[in-house]
């Protein structure tokens, strides 16, 4: 380094941080925040802590939390410059996990990690997670921005997400109160959500797939990169109207993994694989990938994103429910004794 470059002063731009991208991203997500406020949040964007109250209408408050990513959804949003609905996949991921144990959704806070900030792209990503709150009727009300330069190759960012619900303790769905004979439902998915990219890149990848090709009538890079599915008014609305015993979020593992979780150890679930229609988008991974049969039911969700659990008695008035509130619903299995050695999810 000459003696000239020395003695110029360095600043963090230099370095590859860029503070007023920074100020200039909080300055444009500040709308979007403002669409899903709800009335017990106590501050706004740009503080360094978020403040919410817990809904008065609660006696015994539980908070219940959780927190996830998107995973290798991101590279084909990456390469597709597909940067709209991602964030609504980051929410989907943490409220549905936590709607299983009969919560609502009161705020959400994500994390944008990037090497460079690139104030569009990131405004359209926040833009996608304020979104996907609306839908889940949570407030937007954190979050943080991470600029790190050598951490990420260019154009590339990460994306993490943390949600906190509130169920009344009397109001837990634990599956403690499952019992055999009770019926299963299956809630459509509206693709592969975000669970199985790493498969499906390899089966893109190696068979050179042209993603501008059309798949029942949509292009496979819109089948493919279609946002999760966010199920939890729909399931809130069918908690006030009828006991609920269980739910599953069907993420990785899918069904077969997923079910299990939430049934005591003394049961099972029996899942009939004709009961609804496999989503041509899966059958074309099937085919494009040789995927056998158990392998998609461990990767994939195969067209069923959520399973409730209720008495066989509720069947019929639960399904109504939900499609009343938009949800395609089939009847797809029944709990039963578990026999020695037999696995917790049977598809047949």
């Amino acid at each position: 380094m000459s003696t000239s470059d020395r003695s110029k002063p360095l600043t963090y731009r230099d370095a590859g941080v860029d503070i007023d991208a920074g100020d200039a991203l909080i300055e444009n997500i500040k709308p979007f925040a403002r669409q899903t406020m709800r009335p017990e949040v106590l501050a706004g964007i740009g503080g360094f802590g978020a403040l919410c109250r817990i809904p008065a209408k609660y006696r015994e408050p539980v908070l219940v939390s959780g927190t996830d990513g998107v995973g290798t959804k991101l590279k084909l949003a990456f390469e597709l410059d597909r940067h709209d609905t991602i964030g609504i996949d980051l929410v989907a991921m943490s409220v549905n996990d936590i709607l299983v144990q009969g919560a609502e959704p009161l705020f959400f806070l994500d994390y944008f990690a990037c090497g460079k900030l690139d104030v569009a792209i990131a405004t359209r990503v926040v833009k996608g997670i304020a979104a996907g709150c609306e839908q889940a009727g949570c407030a937007l009300i954190g979050g943080e921005t991470a600029e790190m330069p050598g951490m990420y190759p260019a154009g590339e960012y990460d994306l993490a997400g943390f949600a906190v619900g509130v169920v009344e303790k009397n109001g837990v769905i634990d599956g403690s109160t499952i019992a055999a004979g009770d019926a299963v439902l299956g809630l459509a998915s509206s693709g592969a959500h975000s669970n199985g990219y790493s498969l499906i890149r390899r089966i893109i990848a190696q068979n050179k797939i042209d993603l501008s090709a059309q798949l029942d009538g949509s292009t496979l890079s819109d089948l493919i990169l279609a946002p999760t599915r966010i199920y939890v008014k729909p399931v809130l609305q069918l908690m006030e109207q009828l006991p609920v015993k269980g739910l599953a979020h069907i993420t990785g593992g899918g069904l077969v993994d997923n079910v299990p979780r939430i049934l005591p150890g003394h049961l099972t679930a029996r899942l009939e694989r004709a009961s609804w229609p496999l989503p041509p988008l899966f059958e074309w991974f099937r085919r494009e990938g040789n995927i056998g049969d158990d392998e998609m039911l461990r990767v994939f969700n195969c067209g069923i994103g959520m399973v409730v659990i209720v008495a066989a008695e509720h069947a019929r008035q639960a399904g109504e429910v939900l499609r009343a509130a938009g949800e395609t619903v089939w009847r797809i299995g029944t709990v039963q004794a578990r026999a020695a050695g037999e696995a917790q999810t049977v598809v047949i």
